[in-house]
């Protein structure tokens, strides 16, 4: 790994002179409004801080999309688990001790998103005329698809440390966003960009756990920071993270697809309803994600799409890898075999027969270059998986396969990018060069990805390449740690540094430069290819400037006992461009094939009056080593010229794919399953539903 520079302790591992820790005093309740609050508690030594020390009514909301949710309750609340009250004291015994009562006006609660009357977000993609295309359809087939909930379970729970010190705030904390953190920040305590400094401190994973909800904690740790003059570490333990911090949107999406007897596909219209939770977060960018993936890698001239993202008085979904995506993907995939077994077609070969190739357009009319890749994709998962035969062996047995094909576009939508407007600089020094980006290492391999690109580039040893760790005093904003962007977007913008840099420096190595001609940095910001055109009014254009493509095949037993699914053997195929670094390319796809495995059986989220009521990892089953499946992991390379040295996303795909492939293996065991998670009680359900 590259040289790091800076902080990059764990924040357990950090302590500062005088410091006090914080807690959160949180609603129980799903709506309703604060009677009264009582401290059954001597407050000698504590610092209380309530919604009136915030300095003003207009600073009591995190600055993401929409200013709507509130820091700190003043009277409304909307979900279990809202932030109401903050303590801190220097003895944690005595922090966890103390007591709290709270007295409320409960409220009838929205629980159901179909029956929310508030949308967030509502968008529409339309291609043709897919009314008109319906009416000539041989087949029509139509079927509404269910996820739920996922938690995160990253290594290290929610944590973040707030100093006071230059008449402003520091802020060290396990993050994936540095400078959505230090917007957040300055809108809340009202501070210029110098006065707020944030650190990202070694980070355990985040998977998008840790992409906005650390807004909201560094905000609370600030304010009790800002308030005691000292500093206010804040680290939740792994209940209190999942009770309160973000999840995946659960998603019902209803498909009506008109069909030739031969397989064509000739319209699609589609639905797609998110539960957004009690506040917005980035439930817009959410939806619109899932929306443009919700066709599927499939050539269709006629398609209609809408979105929704509603509220419920739930905690409020926010980020997961995959982003909306993973939801769309499952119901359209699950859908095709619907079709294919409709239609008395072999799932493979309907897939084949519609696939997008070189010169197809997507439903928002983008037109496919040549690295588009899902035939190859599908071939290859295919034959790597021996699928024809294991199809017709398994048949009849309590075995079974299935596959699903996906693509996902790297990088933000649309418009995105040019909006971030991300910068990254490279400077020379006495031994190589050094990166300043606000890219975030949170076991992924960002630093030793980066670090190759530029070393390849600049043509020095990878050793001489060293890393700035995330500081906001110390790097410029890069963007955030999401979207499959740091490879394809960020690496981008550090080779063209490196190239420029390789160029000024001539036959001199970059030492000698710097002996001679003194510093060198070189900073380069995001340029929009003149070629990438996007409509973010109509939802048409190029929604990405590249797509990964990827084929997975999942092989599955079923306990006839217990109802209990086993996944057996998963193989994997993804076109991803170019891998920067072969091994831990192949890391990421088996990490986030193992998370789409354990969305599709495993993590049932309980919701229990707007709460989650499994809040522990002994009743929040994930995929250990012995769950997990065998998995055979296949990498294409179609190089884009949008990504450094040819190179995609990686980081996202691997769980579009999973769940769909091992509810399509339930499928050819004879259960039609169209909801995830397929526990042991739903599969039962459905099997004595289909005797």
């Amino acid at each position: 790994m590259a040289k790091t520079l800076g902080t990059a302790k764990y924040i357990d591992d950090l302590s500062f002179p005088g410091m006090l820790y914080g807690r959160t005093i949180r609603a129980t309740i799903p709506k309703g409004r604060v009677r009264a609050i009582h401290l059954d508690f001597d407050p000698a030594g504590f610092t209380i801080v309530d919604y009136r020390d915030i300095p003003g009514p207009q600073c009591n909301f995190v600055a993401l999309i929409e200013a709507d949710q509130p820091f700190l309750v003043s009277d409304e609340i909307n979900h279990v688990a809202e932030p109401i009250l903050l303590l801190a004291h220097e003895d944690r015994d005595a922090l966890l001790a103390a007591e709290v009562r709270i007295e409320y006006d409960e409220a009838e609660p929205v629980l159901d998103p179909e029956q929310s009357p508030t949308v967030f977000k509502h968008l529409r993609i339309r291609k043709g005329d897919p009314e008109a295309a319906m009416a000539t359809a041989d087949v029509i087939v139509e079927g509404t698809y269910r996820t739920g909930h996922q938690e995160h379970v990253y290594i290290e729970t929610n944590g973040v440390i707030a100093v006071p010190e230059n008449n402003g705030i520091t802020v060290y904390g396990s993050m994936q966003c540095p400078y959505y953190v230090h917007k957040a920040l300055k809108a809340l305590l009202v501070l210029p960009d110098e006065r707020v400094r944030v650190v990202q401190t070694e980070t355990g994973g985040g998977f998008g756990g840790k992409e906005e909800y650390p807004n909201i904690l560094a905000g609370h740790a600030s304010l009790l920071a800002r308030k005691s003059g000292r500093p206010v570490k804040m680290v939740y333990d792994r209940v209190e993270d999942m009770i309160a911090t973000t999840k995946r949107h659960p998603s019902i999406i209803r498909h009506r697809t008109g069909v030739m007897k031969d397989g064509r596909l000739v319209a699609m219209e589609i639905d797609v309803l998110m539960d957004g939770g009690a506040y917005v977060t980035l439930s817009p960018v959410v939806l619109s994600r899932g929306c443009i993936h919700a066709a599927g890698p499939y050539r269709c001239d006629h398609t209609r799409i809408d979105g929704r993202a509603v509220m419920t008085n739930t905690p409020p979904n926010g980020a997961f890898r995959g982003f909306g995506a993973p939801q769309t993907q499952f119901a359209t995939e699950v859908h095709m075999d619907r079709i294919a077994e409709t239609l008395g077609m072999d799932p493979a070969a309907l897939r084949e027969l519609n696939a997008l190739r070189p010169g197809d357009t997507s439903a928002t009319g983008q037109v496919m270059g040549e690295d588009c890749s899902a035939v190859e994709a599908l071939r290859a998962g295919v034959e790597r998986s021996d699928y024809h035969r294991k199809r017709a062996e398994y048949a009849g047995s309590n075995r079974g396969i299935g596959l699903s094909l996906f693509f996902h576009g790297s990088g933000f939508t649309g418009s995105g990018e040019i909006y971030l407007a991300s910068k990254a600089t490279l400077e020379a020094t006495e031994t190589g060069a050094r990166i300043r980006v606000a890219s975030v290492e949170m076991g992924q391999g960002t630093r030793t990805m980066h670090a190759q690109i530029v070393a390849d580039a600049l043509g020095i040893p990878y050793e001489n390449v060293e890393i700035v760790q995330p500081d906001t005093h110390q790097v410029p904003d890069s963007g955030p740690t999401v979207a499959s962007r740091t490879c394809m977007v960020v690496g981008k913008i550090l080779q063209r540094c490196a190239e420029e840099m390789r160029e000024r420096l001539g036959e001199m190595t970059p030492g000698e430069y710097v002996r001679e001609h003194g510093p060198l940095s070189i900073t380069k910001q995001f340029e929009k290819p003149e070629e990438i055109s996007w409509d973010d009014t109509e939802y048409t254009g190029d929604a990405y400037a590249a797509y990964g493509w990827g084929c997975d095949v999942a092989e599955v037993e079923l306990d006839p006992v217990t109802y209990e699914v086993k996944p057996l053997h998963l193989t994997i195929v993804h076109e991803i461009g170019k891998a920067i670094h072969p091994s831990m390319v192949v890391g990421q796809i088996e990490g986030g094939s193992a998370q789409g495995v354990g969305w599709a059986l495993n993590e049932n989220v309980v919701m229990k009056n707007g709460g989650m009521a499994n809040p522990t990892l002994t009743n929040y089953t994930i995929p250990t080593t012995l769950d997990a499946p065998r998995m055979d992991v296949i990498v294409l390379e179609n190089p884009s010229g949008y990504g450094p040295f040819g190179a995609k996303g990686v980081g996202e795909m691997p769980i579009d794919g999973p769940a769909p492939a091992v509810v399509n293996a339930i499928r050819h065991l004879g259960l039609d399953v169209r909801s995830i998670p397929a526990i042991p009680e739903t599969i039962m359900e459905v099997a004595c539903t289909s005797r």
